[in-house]
């Protein structure tokens, strides 16, 4: 894109810009090769006067606002102009383009005249389209932010799951004695490829660095399900890094995938995830050490570990805690703060 203007209304009726129906409508639009902050665009058009188009409007709108142009910042432009390119034309910005999201495009021909002023065709019909997940890449990109404030490495022996009691009665109940699965919510980053896909157990596995045993306050309930970290964690398992956030506090969480080897869901990381070495990451490591499976997690993060199997209550133990039941610091469906520089990437959020 050459340039970008912001203006309002459906129709560019602002003052020197006048309509011509001599300059050729675009029409049939496609849009194509999208990813998380752009898209290729084009159109057919007549060939009637086509030599005589210098320029591109553009108006691209996130579809839930499209009737409330009026109330957007004038930051976040949606009238784009772009000089006459052959076609496709990728549109590429991640200060208007936001991951996953929802847009509507229509766009119109125009020409520049020598006071300055453009001739400007009808506009075509509106289409919609949807941005993408973050890629890969985007996700090393966090990745590698994250492992900036991991923090030193502690041990810990157990992975734990905090539930009300009805939960675990439930599971013995209904469930065969077995935790299922379930799609992860939307907490974390907008554009994560897990949120709403990924179905998995959430575990945690911080330790307070003076005890090394886990805190006895938790966000998720009173009951707590403990089990060994080899048992869910061991080199027939594959490790993936999966997000990193905030929710405007000074604590970051990073949420990690562990899959067995060649299951459904390590071959849905696989597409989707960078995958981390076992032994030896930021974030959490397994290892043997004389004979002995020894484990670590960083400690100036907050692991959020999603496991991707099923796991049958009596390979642990279910206990209630001593401590508090802190609501304040659940993440249900967290929003990640856009504005921390810590955990943002100069991508849509």
């Amino acid at each position: 894109m050459a340039a970008a203007d912001f203006c309002d209304g459906n129709k560019s009726q602002d003052s020197g810009i006048a309509e011509m129906e001599e300059l050729p409508v675009p029409h049939n639009i496609k849009i194509s090769n999208i990813t998380c902050d752009s898209f290729k665009i084009s159109w057919d058009m007549d060939s009637k006067s086509k030599d005589r188009i210098t320029h591109y409007f553009i108006d691209l709108n996130k579809k839930e606002n499209k009737n409330s142009n009026k109330f957007k910042h004038k930051d976040v432009p949606t009238k784009l102009v772009a000089k006459a390119v052959p076609l496709p034309m990728t549109v590429r910005g991640h200060w208007f383009l936001s991951p996953r999201t929802e847009y509507t495009v229509a766009v119109q021909t125009a020409s520049k005249q020598v006071d300055g002023d453009y001739v400007v065709s009808e506009w075509s019909e509106i289409i919609e389209f949807c941005t993408a997940d973050y890629s890969k890449v985007h996700l090393t990109q966090l990745l590698e932010k994250a492992e900036v404030i991991a923090g030193r490495m502690l041990k810990l022996s157990v992975f734990y799951r905090n539930q009300h009691k009805e939960y675990f009665d439930y599971i013995r109940e209904h469930h065969g004695n077995a935790m299922q699965p379930s799609v992860k919510d939307n907490s974390g980053s907008h554009g994560s490829p897990i949120s709403g896909k990924l179905e998995g157990i959430f575990f945690s596995c911080n330790t307070e660095f003076n005890t090394g045993k886990p805190p006895q306050d938790s966000p998720y309930g009173r009951y707590r399900y403990e089990i060994a970290a080899e048992k869910l964690f061991n080199p027939n398992t594959n490790l993936y890094f999966g997000d990193f956030y905030c929710m405007y506090t000074a604590y970051h969480y990073v949420i990690l995938v562990i899959a067995p080897v060649g299951s459904p869901g390590d071959e849905f990381c696989k597409q989707r995830l960078p995958q981390l070495n076992i032994k030896d990451n930021k974030f959490l490591t397994c290892d043997e050490e004389d004979g002995v499976m020894v484990y670590h997690h960083a400690q100036d993060v907050i692991l959020e570990v999603i496991y991707t199997d099923p796991v049958d209550l009596s390979l642990g133990t279910v206990a209630e805690i001593t401590g508090h039941q802190l609501m304040s610091l659940s993440t249900a469906n967290a929003k990640k703060d856009p504005s921390c520089k810590t955990c943002n990437i100069s991508v849509g959020r």
